[in-house]
């Protein structure tokens, strides 16, 4: 393995050889200005959760004691749940006209349903997916969500005079007491890289306390891809800005710059002009079936061939979820739906699809129309010259901090040009 630590700065901080890493132990936030601001603000209150007070996230109406099956609230939890009280997050997330209108069309298109059936909303926020599911004629809508947004949410409820349809629970889904079955989960879980944020574990949650035989869960899939880059103006203006600054020589700075600029993932927007070679499925998700288990950690090996000749300057990830009815499909890793021209099944690479109408797909793809995730980058320290069919094999883990599950510790390991490397990370 070769070390591509930048010079003058201590081995571990990114490219280094097999050791333990100790960034998991570290709090630091991802640079501001390649975060957007609210979801920065969530990243603090996360990586700060032990100086969040127990006081700060109130229980549903009464002081329940655990059961066997239910995981205590950490104070890493409620620091999560305290920073969605922000209104500005909400906000983020709610001028994403791709993600609130593609869930909307998936309501809408799966009316039948909805209509007259009992909805589950999991970190229903401000309650605008629960809202949308009441008027799509819902016979009742739990709007669960932990966080103190819980209370606005309850007043916009009132507002829209849906006070007899949609019934705002303060609490965690574990905590909660819902007593009946329900027909319907939909949740926006989805955070950087997928699985940021650990949410998806409470949909799991759900799932499986309420939902009865056959229902529906919104988003039914989702999938985790990832791709070599190149991105030489990115590089530039974190590096190569600080050989030449006013005329003064500040390439002393250069080795610090990279350490800053690229030791932790990045959240920003790229294009397909971007992506070297066809992506790769790292997980595929049906959320039916899924379990937190299988979530703990996901390692998947990869072969790309670069499409051009180019500077590699690290791997891009991003997802996409589908909005499927139930009975549409089964054992989906083993048969996956037709819109796809190259089956994707983990480990597989993934072509464009060959019917997109075929189902209601959420993406964030360079290639795609930006949304509020855009995509999340691992930058190496010194690119990597590749010419055009070379390959590029590894491997990736992705598994959830002993920190914060809400951390995703990744572990990089790849081989290029007789060149093999390995970077880790932290995506906090």
């Amino acid at each position: 393995m070769e070390e591509l630590a930048p010079a003058g700065i201590p081995n571990g901080n990114g490219h280094h050889f097999h050791h333990q890493s100790s960034l998991a132990t570290n709090h630091r936030l991802r640079k501001p200005g390649r975060v957007s601001r609210p979801r920065a603000r969530r990243a603090d209150a996360l990586a700060s959760g032990a100086r969040v007070s127990s006081e700060q996230v109130q229980t549903q109406q009464v002081q329940q004691t655990l059961t066997p099956t239910q995981t205590p609230c950490t104070d890493f939890d409620k620091a999560y749940f305290h920073s969605y009280a922000h209104l500005s997050i909400h906000e983020e997330m709610i001028k994403d006209r791709l993600r609130t209108e593609t869930y909307r069309s998936a309501i809408m298109q799966h009316q039948d349903y909805i209509k007259d059936k009992v909805v589950v909303d999991v970190g229903c926020g401000t309650g605008i997916l629960s809202i949308f599911c009441a008027q799509a004629g819902a016979k009742r809508v739990y709007a669960v969500d932990a966080s103190d947004i819980a209370a606005q949410a309850s007043e916009v409820v009132k507002a829209n005079n849906l006070s007899e349809t949609v019934i705002v629970l303060h609490g965690r889904v574990e905590d909660v007491e819902i007593n009946e079955e329900v027909d319907v989960i939909i949740s926006e879980w989805m955070g950087y890289m997928l699985m940021y944020e650990s949410m998806l574990g409470s949909v799991i949650t759900a799932r499986d306390r309420w939902l009865k035989p056959g229902g529906l869960i919104l988003p039914s899939i989702a999938t985790l891809y990832m791709a070599p880059v190149t991105h030489p103006d990115r590089y530039g203006e974190s590096i190569d800005f600080w050989r030449n600054v006013y005329g003064i020589d500040m390439s002393p700075l250069v080795p610090l710059a990279k350490q800053c600029a690229f030791e932790e993932p990045s959240v920003e927007t790229i294009s397909g002009e971007n992506v070297l070679t066809w992506p790769h499925v790292v997980k595929l998700v049906d959320c039916y079936t899924v379990t937190n288990q299988e979530l703990e950690s996901i390692t998947t090996k990869f072969n790309f061939q670069s499409m051009l000749r180019a500077p590699f300057h690290g791997f891009a990830f991003w997802f996409d979820v589908e909005f499927i009815g139930p009975g549409t499909f089964s054992a989906y890793s083993d048969s996956p739906p037709q819109q796809y021209s190259n089956p994707t099944i983990e480990g597989s690479q993934r072509t464009k699809r060959a019917n997109p109408n075929k189902a209601l797909i959420l993406s964030t793809a360079p290639e795609d129309p930006p949304t509020h995730w855009e995509q999340t980058l691992i930058y190496f320290y010194e690119p990597i010259e590749v010419e055009q069919d070379q390959h590029i094999e590894g491997s990736v883990t992705l598994s959830q901090s002993r920190e914060n599950c809400r951390f995703i510790n990744i572990h990089l390991e790849y081989t290029s040009g007789g060149r093999s490397f390995v970077k880790e990370s932290v995506l906090r």
